[in-house]
């Protein structure tokens, strides 16, 4: 036999041998038993502990009616079946279903279940235990899978989850109740969004106000004088952590009662529009109407405003004054309250305005006033095409990019709310650490001087380490708004400028002409997807995304001559310095500008006397 006739011999015995086992053996031989019948709900007297769930999703008292007759229903229907036996109603009254944030007495029930105590949860319906469909399924599998399962019974659907049929049909269900509550939230914002572009806002309760029977804002005057004394004090240079220490001294009431008051509830005035008679629709927005969680709204959501919608408490101008305060908090603590617009209005700074790189208070239009008030009596010549500035650098012929370094000239850089200052200017400043910057919007220039630390506009630009200077890059947000403005520059580019660097005696100064920049500018020209683990800069297919950049340098018309197209050119370089124009006198004090500021430090003491006669008037009450 050759050994393909032994294996295929071999095949067919073990066919043979699975047969025979197979066969099985003779069913007398086996003793049956039988399995627990399935347990039928209602025909079922076994002993059971029964809890019932209810919920309104809203506090109106007009549901108070559903809640006590869902409670009423069911302590009756458990009441009234045969070994049934009432462990408790656990109801929410008020809370939403989309989520379980919030409903306690429903993560009561959960505790309590997996603690033994419920076999039976019984609910008028699927919308009333949950509305958002993994909630449901993932709550009903984990009560399934407890060491003593407990089911639930939604009572209008007839689904009982211990039933192997019922969560295909929970799945759809709770499918449908969540796609409900979608529909009503998408209703919900449209009806909003209605009522605020007519005009029709939310009253809600705020403190120094009452509502009438129209629901209209009146001012209720003990809670405004508490109002008050808040505005006053932190425009006074009182933090609000102080204030708020204050108030629980003397002992006021918040809007819900309380006397304990912290730095939060303090801010939350100050910040309220509707104290100076203004009202801003939508601050807020839940962008998921599953989690209900609310975010900041940064115009992702229509906005309305309207001024004077009701009676203020406070001023308009005390309000704004406080903004910028509080947007300004760092500053504030300086010890500097409320900055006022200074200008220097003579020497070889004259129309130059000293700069807080920090502060947002002030505008573009509040710093070209404050310089173009140090010309109103001198006489500026005007050329037809632009002012002559004194630091005019259009005695430099400049040459080719490649020619010129910005690592041995001096050379400044703005973007992104950042100001950048490299080794050559502090090489030039020889050990000086601090500097005050300077603006001036009719020569269009900026200005560095030195300065001492105390001084609240001081710049600490950089710092010795072995020996070596190190620059310190240093936000300017407060300032990069108002330049941006002036200058009427792209937000997306880098601003770079080459400065000019003047001594005489004592006195030293650097000079950046804002009208002749080196542009960068950046653009994103190609996305490349890589295979890579998930991270936050991976897409949906799990690739990871990178940019392909191209960075284009645009230079200055005046530089026209030696750079695009005449990039050839063999001129040298030609650094043609002439003399500084004008008197010196560069570290000259600036001067406080006249009916720019909104306060003057005599408005502010009033506030401070107003405030002590309310503090005084208030511990008398005590």
């Amino acid at each position: 036999m050759n050994e393909q006739e032994k294996h295929a011999e071999s095949q067919e015995e073990q066919k043979r041998r699975i047969r025979a086992r197979y066969k099985g053996v003779d069913r007398d031989e086996l003793e049956f038993i039988p399995a627990k019948p399935k347990e039928k709900l209602f025909e079922d007297a076994a002993q059971k502990r029964v809890c019932a769930y209810c919920r309104v999703s809203t506090d109106d008292a007009k549901q108070t009616s559903s809640y006590e007759l869902q409670k009423n229903h069911y302590e009756d229907m458990i009441k009234e079946h045969a070994g049934w036996s009432l462990v408790g109603i656990y109801a929410d009254e008020g809370i939403s279903g989309t989520s379980l944030q919030h409903r306690d007495n429903f993560v009561r029930m959960m505790a309590d279940c997996k603690a033994g105590k419920i076999d039976l949860i019984v609910t008028k319906s699927v919308s009333r235990f949950a509305r958002n469909i993994v909630d449901c399924i993932a709550k009903v599998r984990e009560l399934g899978n407890l060491p003593s399962p407990v089911g639930v019974f939604f009572e209008t659907e007839h689904i009982y989850t211990l039933d192997n049929t019922s969560e295909m049909m929970l799945a759809v269900l709770s499918a449908a109740a969540q796609e409900e509550s979608h529909t009503k939230s998408e209703i919900m914002n449209i009806s909003i969004e209605q009522r605020f572009s007519r005009g029709i806002f939310l009253t809600p309760k705020l403190l120094g106000y009452d509502l009438d029977e129209e629901g209209n804002l009146t001012i209720n005057e003990d809670e405004a004088n508490t109002v008050k004394l808040c505005f006053y004090l932190f425009l006074g240079g009182f933090s609000t952590t102080d204030i708020a220490l204050i108030l629980s001294d003397l002992g006021r009431k918040t809007k819900k009662g309380n006397r304990k008051w912290s730095s939060g509830s303090v801010a939350g005035i100050l910040q309220n529009e509707r104290h100076c008679g203004d009202i801003l629709s939508r601050k807020t927005y839940t962008p998921n109407y599953l989690d209900h969680r609310s975010k900041k709204n940064r115009l992702n959501r229509n906005q309305y405003r309207q001024k004077d919608h009701h009676e203020a408490i406070i001023s308009r101008e005390v309000f704004d004054a406080a903004q910028n305060m509080l947007a300004c908090y760092r500053y504030r603590k300086k010890g500097c309250p409320l900055p006022v617009l200074q200008v220097v209005d003579g020497g070889a700074l004259n129309g130059f305005v000293p700069v807080n790189r920090t502060w947002t208070g002030f505008s573009a239009a509040d710093y070209s006033k404050a310089c173009e008030s140090a010309y109103v009596e001198k006489d500026v010549v005007e050329s037809p095409d632009k002012k002559q500035s004194h630091f005019d650098l259009s005695g430099f012929q400049v040459v080719r990019a490649q020619f010129f370094s910005t690592r041995t000239d001096p050379a400044m850089t703005i973007s992104n709310g950042q100001i950048h200052f490299n080794t050559a200017c502090l090489k030039k400043f020889k050990n000086v650490e601090y500097v005050e910057l300077l603006l001036n919007s009719v020569e269009r220039g900026i200005a560095i001087r030195p300065c001492d630390k105390n001084n609240p506009n001081a710049i600490k630009w950089g710092k010795l380490k072995d020996g070596r200077w190190l620059v310190l890059p240093k936000s300017c947000k407060g300032f990069a708004a108002p330049l941006y403005e002036i200058m009427d520059w792209n937000k997306e580019c880098k601003y770079r400028f080459r400065g000019m660097y003047e001594e005489s005696c004592d006195e030293q100064v650097m000079i950046f002409n804002l009208e002749e920049p080196e542009i960068i500018k950046t653009e994103i020209i190609e996305e490349i997807a890589e295979s890579s683990n998930c991270d936050e800069n991976t897409n949906d297919t799990g690739e990871k995304k990178t940019e392909k950049k191209k960075k284009t340098i645009l230079y200055p018309t005046q530089w026209i001559s030696n750079f695009g197209n005449h990039a050839n050119s063999t001129e040298g370089l030609i650094l043609q310095r002439f003399k500084y124009h004008g008197n010196w006198d560069v570290l000259r004090p600036a001067k406080t500008v006249e009916g720019i500021q909104v306060f003057q430090k005599e408005t502010i003491d009033a506030l401070m006397e107003e405030a002590e006669e309310m503090i005084d008037r208030m511990r008398n009450a005590i």
